[in-house]
């Protein structure tokens, strides 16, 4: 009757682990929950799972309990390989006695390998798809019938859930594959920016990591699961892929001007220069006709140097005006002088120095871009939601294009491209929108803005919150655990 009782004990544990790893999706906790649970039912010291990957004719794992790292060896070697290559079971009362075991691992740990219990993991097609290999029955004695059938049993069903967890490997390596394809194809649009989303999701993945050590404040006792951090990870990495439906030469524009435009300015300053010199040297030949004109040629050739220093220092000032920095005032009314002017070209049209176009570009405020150029940049979030959102995501992923598309969005209210304000935004894309701003700060020097240090970046995302443009808590907490220095790689 205890026999009884002992072997309906174990078959209810089988059933019970039967249904963790149905739920289990994680290759290696799942190859753990197994070695685990087949230590448990047939009372061994120590088990291990081994993969079968057939078109390598390998074995591999992760989980050989009392050895750390991936193990991985030829499949006609040792018992396992003996086991997976034929899918028979192997029960050996002393493995020194048996010629295929390697005594190294023993020598190598101070474990002393006794009995050893191997039986094949079939998939629903009758192929072996991993092994399960348990040692040392902790009675002393050997493993018997019944122990081999619980190993089977318990086999089959890892077998199952080991296929789906497999499976969902590959579509984990075919996703990261679309999402690191996604990332090169922005970053070649503008490789100013190479690194940033990698960047980002680092930061936004090691600030959430944190969040979850948050004892005391508004986000205390945050909590996120491995699947919303894996879709944190993707949302974050692919932030910036909307930026692929934003034209090439507004994407990558370093100053007002377009470098086409700036070198037309260049050409037409420099044709100003030649039709004065043009005009003064048809005057001198005119003096030159004249008697006692020294005195008029000097002051002829004085008034030429000074409009040419005149001119030079008009191009200088629209050199100035056309870097993206701030435009000092009283710059719009100036260029609209400068503007005012004209000059004669080599048709005899009076043209002006600086078309309505260039003037518009020039007084920009703030940055490189004019309001359309602006909004198309802007853009990039709404192609972003676009692009995402056509992805069959999984469903633990399926808030991946949410999460992405709020990035520029503000707790004010005054971000976008919906203005979403508090609460209304996830705290995902909160955490998003930090690690963002941060890092577009402090990344290396690009075309148009110079690299900020550490702590004045800080400084600046304390004033952005205080604004109400990033969230305050969430600041707080990627201040005070020095995220910007100390995010760990993904």
């Amino acid at each position: 009757m205890e026999a009884l009782q002992k072997r309906v004990e174990k078959l209810t544990a089988i059933l019970e682990v039967a249904k963790a790893m149905t739920e289990e999706r994680d290759l290696d906790r799942l190859l753990v929950l197994i070695a685990q649970a087949a230590t448990r039912v047939v009372g061994s010291e120590r088990s291990s799972i081994f993969v079968y990957d057939a078109e390598r004719g390998e074995l591999w794992s992760k989980v050989a309990q009392g050895r750390e790292g991936v193990m991985r060896f030829p499949a006609n070697t040792g018992i396992a390989g003996a086991v997976a290559t034929t899918g028979t079971v192997s029960n050996i009362a002393d493995a020194y006695d048996d010629p295929r075991f390697n005594r190294r691992f023993d020598e190598e740990s101070g474990f002393r390998t006794r009995t050893v219990l191997t039986v094949p993991m079939h998939d629903s097609r009758g192929g072996v798809v991993g092994v399960l290999q348990t040692l040392n029955k902790k009675d002393g004695g050997a493993f018997d019938s019944d122990d081999v059938e619980l190993a089977l049993a318990l086999a089959g069903v890892a077998a199952a859930a080991l296929v789906n967890a497999l499976l969902n490997e590959e579509i984990d390596r075919l996703f990261d594959g679309f999402v690191q394809a996604s990332i090169k194809a922005i970053e070649s649009r503008d490789p100013s920016t190479a690194g940033h989303s990698g960047r980002v999701a680092r930061l936004t993945c090691g600030l959430a990591a944190t969040l979850q050590d948050v004892r005391t404040g508004r986000w205390a006792g945050t909590t996120f699961t491995h699947d919303q951090m894996r879709e944190l990870r993707y949302a974050s990495l692919l932030h910036d892929f909307g930026k692929v439906g934003v034209r090439e030469h507004v994407l990558v524009k370093a100053e007002k001007l377009y470098p086409a435009d700036m070198q037309a300015v260049r050409l037409r300053f420099e044709a100003i220069r030649r039709s004065l010199q043009a005009e003064s040297a048809r005057r001198v030949a005119e003096l030159a006709l004249r008697p006692g004109t020294a005195e008029e040629r000097a002051r002829e050739e004085a008034g030429l140097a000074e409009q040419l220093d005149d001119v030079d220092r008009v191009l200088d000032f629209v050199l100035a005006a056309n870097r993206p920095s701030v435009l000092e005032e009283g710059s719009f009314e100036r260029l609209l002088e400068v503007a005012r002017r004209t000059w004669t070209d080599s048709r005899g049209e009076r043209r002006p120095w600086l078309a309505e176009r260039e003037v518009e570009l020039l007084s920009v405020r703030k940055g490189t871009f004019a309001t359309a150029e602006r909004r198309e940049i802007e853009s990039h979030v709404d192609h972003t939601w676009r692009f995402l959102s056509l992805i069959p995501w999984t469903r633990t992923l399926r808030s991946v294009p949410e999460i992405a598309r709020g990035h520029h969005e503000k707790p004010s209210g005054r971000g976008y491209p919906r203005g979403l304000a508090a609460d209304a935004i996830p705290l995902q894309t909160r955490m998003m929108s930090i690690a963002d701003v941060y890092d577009a700060l402090t990344a290396s020097d690009r075309p148009y803005k110079r690299a900020v240090a550490h702590e004045r970046a800080l400084d600046i995302l304390a004033m952005e919150a205080k604004e109400g443009g990033l969230d305050g808590d969430l600041l707080r907490v990627f201040v005070e655990a020095d995220i910007g220095r100390s995010a760990p790689p993904l």
